[in-house]
């Protein structure tokens, strides 16, 4: 991958911290920093498709807390009566 150059501003005790972080990982300061700026542009990103692609059959709205209780309740003793084990 080619890289651009640039410049930017720093907080001292930042760059105090990543010099300490780089000497101890033996690795460079400008690689520490390349790594938050890929942190800082995924972050920023606009993904083309939702996070959640896929749809779930439902009642349309948020479950309560004992619904959500019951529902795991009764898959538990579904696979329990099945003989179905968790890995």
């Amino acid at each position: 991958m080619s890289m651009k150059r640039t410049n930017v501003y720093a907080d001292p005790e930042d760059l105090a911290i990543i010099k300490e972080a780089a000497k101890r990982r033996g690795i460079s300061e400008a690689e520490i920093i390349r790594q938050g700026i890929h942190l800082a542009a995924m972050a920023n990103r606009v993904w083309d498709e939702p996070l959640f692609s896929r749809t779930f059959a439902g009642p349309g709205r948020t479950l309560a807390k004992d619904e959500v209780r019951d529902a795991v309740a009764d898959a538990v003793q579904r696979d329990a009566a099945s003989g179905a084990t968790v890995a």
